[in-house]
């Protein structure tokens, strides 16, 4: 499937439509984006109404949205989905499958909100890209309280580091994982504490 060649709305349209209609807010937004069969913790940035990823080339996620055009952030507050996507890939039980304006894609099956958006890269470096997001897309399947929990938190910048630390190994990054793992197991419920149990796994 090729990428999405409908045109975008204007500014004033895009800024309006997030300002008012969006589940995301301004800043940036942690969440499980997922492309073709393949899912990966990120943020999505919004500032001034206007919606970008940085993504490092080389990563599958890049490579689908060069290729496709489409990306779905997806809202979850499960700690070991974090972990997991985070290093490594999920099942394909993990997805499912949504026809927007008659290309398929994919988010996951278990996410409580999601927000689909076409994808175009508009600059680069030589080690990554920024992606253009436009929204054309969202959905609440399930309406929530999540008090904040320091535990999940956790092991979001724990898993942050971690995929970061398996490829220099700095003893700096190392120290700042045990903090969040110890915060986790000391704040989070049993969810947290097996994906602090999933990240030690993956540094040792």
């Amino acid at each position: 499937m090729g990428p999405i060649n409908n045109h975008p709305p204007d500014e004033t349209t895009r800024k309006e439509s997030i300002m008012h209609d969006s589940i995301l807010l301004e800043g940036i937004n942690e969440v499980i984006g997922t492309t073709h069969m393949n899912a990966a913790p990120m943020g999505v940035i919004l500032r001034g109404g206007r919606y970008t990823l940085a993504l490092f080339k080389g990563s599958h996620t890049a490579e689908n949205i060069i290729r496709d055009g489409w990306f779905v952030a997806n809202l979850i507050f499960d700690p070991v989905i974090y972990v997991k996507s985070a290093f490594g890939d999920l099942p394909e039980t993990a997805f499912t499958t949504e026809t927007i304006e008659g290309t398929p894609m994919h988010r996951l099956a278990a996410a409580e909100a999601w927000v689909a958006f076409r994808a175009e890269v508009i600059a680069e470096s030589s080690e990554a890209y920024s992606i253009l997001l436009t929204p054309i897309k969202e959905e609440v399947l399930e309406c929530q309280i999540h008090p904040v929990n320091r535990g999940f938190n956790a092991i979001i910048e724990a898993a942050v580091h971690g995929t970061r630390y398996i490829m220099n190994h700095d003893p700096e990054l190392e120290w700042l994982i045990r903090h969040h793992l110890a915060l986790a197991r000391k704040c989070g419920g049993e969810r947290e504490k097996e994906a602090a149990g999933i990240v030690e796994g993956f540094i040792k």
